[in-house]
């Protein structure tokens, strides 16, 4: 099947990319010359792990090419993804569907008849119904489809989760748009099972911004019990095992941490909010959950002060990880931005040290040292800040960490290290949601016994991250 791709961003690149994988013809078009002349020659403008392999595979293999003329990516297209940007407008928080809007008009003089126009872009409710409206005033009824097929990528796994998706969501109006689509993914994933979940184009519409407000509520929620933890001297990595073990809720997003940042979470969140207001609907819990996240964010800083006698003024700090998740490059709401901005309002000097988002980190960030190893950034510091649970970072050598530092101060904002191993090197620890040394040696971990179920090898993994751990007697 050939398949035409508007956008050549993280979607757009991926999504294409993954369609080639599966065996289809794939035209990725943007208007942007430079970038388009440089994946034609293999360079990917995107940090994604094996992304630059698998497009250089299926460039060579002559199933994904890249092309400005938009004519000719249309033409013979039996499905055209419109997978351009949607940012939030300036000073609103909703979507801004200009790019869109855009690709639509331009586009729908060009398709063939039956060509089947499917919004990948994330969009608020309603969004297809104007693309179909705008493609309508340029074709005839009935010789075309406007479908919905939100994407579910996870950056740093986003390959994964595009050929091993958890389900596949569409969006149809009409026979012909639900048939090419379950073609299209259906063949593929035939042999794993995958779910393909087709309802109407505004539910699917809707189904990407609730499960990204729920997922957000869910860490936020987490967050929360840390900070309560840390006050009554419990563990919160315990705690998220002990809640993770019952399957209603599951262990995935329970790692506490400086709140939730990237492309999507706030994003979505904010443009949820914004639907539900245009319909004169109510969904507190996801207000609350932008508004908790955001003072996290900031009182981050508070932490790192509070580990530094409330006196930042002239201290040197080291920030270790910049981007808002390890495996990407995107500082997008990254925690790491208002940390850094509130510590420098104090008075402290920044170093910071990320393995792969420095560049995009230098655009955002002001009088930062960027290093590009993560002991040279400590070397002097009078504290270190753990943001990012790179794997780079999580290896480090404590002893060799402490031996360049002023103070051995870590502030452990991911949990990055298991409990009392970096104050057995005479460290002086602040972490998230667990209770200080000496608290951690009066009490003891989970168990669950012979007569529970016992935990998955992945659900045991998890919890080793999270600082609890489960022993069958």
């Amino acid at each position: 099947m050939k398949i035409a791709i508007i956008g050549t961003g993280y979607v757009g690149l991926v999504s294409g990319t993954c369609f080639a994988a599966w065996g289809n013809q794939v035209v990725c078009v943007d208007k942007d010359a430079q970038k388009i002349e440089a994946l034609r020659r293999g360079a990917v403008p995107i940090y994604e792990p094996g992304l630059d392999e698998l497009v250089e595979r299926n460039s060579v293999a002559g199933r994904l090419s890249f092309t400005c003329n938009l004519a000719e990516a249309l033409k013979g297209a039996a499905v055209v993804f419109i997978a351009v940007g949607t940012p939030p407008r300036a000073g609103h928080g909703d979507a801004d569907l200009s790019f869109v809007y855009m690709a639509a008009r331009e586009l729908a003089p060009l398709i063939d008849d039956n060509t089947v126009v499917v919004v990948k872009s994330t969009v608020p409710v309603g969004t297809g119904d104007v693309v179909h409206k705008i493609v309508g005033s340029a074709r005839k009824a009935g010789t075309f489809s406007v479908a919905s097929n939100p994407e579910f990528l996870r950056e740093g796994v986003a390959i994964k989760d595009f050929l091993e998706p958890d389900r596949v969501v569409i969006g149809v109006e009409d026979k012909v748009a639900e048939e090419r689509l379950v073609a299209l993914y259906g063949i593929p994933l035939e042999a794993k099972k995958t779910p393909i979940v087709v309802t109407r184009r505004r539910t699917s519409e809707l189904i990407k911004y609730a499960a990204n407000a729920f997922l957000a509520t869910k860490i936020t929620f987490i967050n929360e019990m840390a900070d309560l933890c840390e006050q009554v001297g419990s563990n919160v990595g315990e705690l998220a095992l002990g809640m993770g073990l019952d399957k209603r809720i599951g262990t995935s997003f329970l790692n506490a941490g400086p709140g939730y940042g990237g492309s999507c979470f706030p994003k979505d969140t904010m443009a949820l909010l914004r639907t539900a207001q245009d319909y004169g609907v109510s969904v507190r819990i996801v207000e609350e959950t932008v508004t908790a996240n955001e003072a996290r964010k900031r009182r981050m800083a508070l932490k790192v002060m509070d580990a530094l006698d409330n006196d930042v003024q002239g201290r040197t700090i080291a920030v270790l990880g910049l981007t808002f998740k390890p495996d990407t490059d995107d500082m997008r709401d990254a925690p790491s931005v208002p940390l850094i901005e509130t510590l420098q309002r104090f008075g402290a000097q920044i170093r910071a040290y990320d393995p792969v988002g420095a560049e995009n980190a230098s655009r955002i960030l002001s009088d930062v040292e960027l290093h590009d190893d993560a002991y040279e950034c400590a070397r002097g510091a009078d504290a270190v800040v753990v943001v990012t649970e790179w794997d780079s970072i999580r290896k480090l050598d404590l002893a060799r960490l402490k031996g360049v530092m002023r103070q051995a101060v870590l502030i452990d904002l991911r949990n990055a290290f298991a409990p009392g191993v970096a104050e057995a090197l005479g460290f002086r620890v602040s972490a998230i949601g667990r209770p200080t040394l000496r608290q951690e040696t009066t009490g003891r971990g989970l168990r669950t016994h012979s007569g529970l179920k016992a935990a998955s090898t992945s659900q045991q993994t998890h919890s080793e991250s999270m600082g609890g751990s489960v022993v069958n007697t």
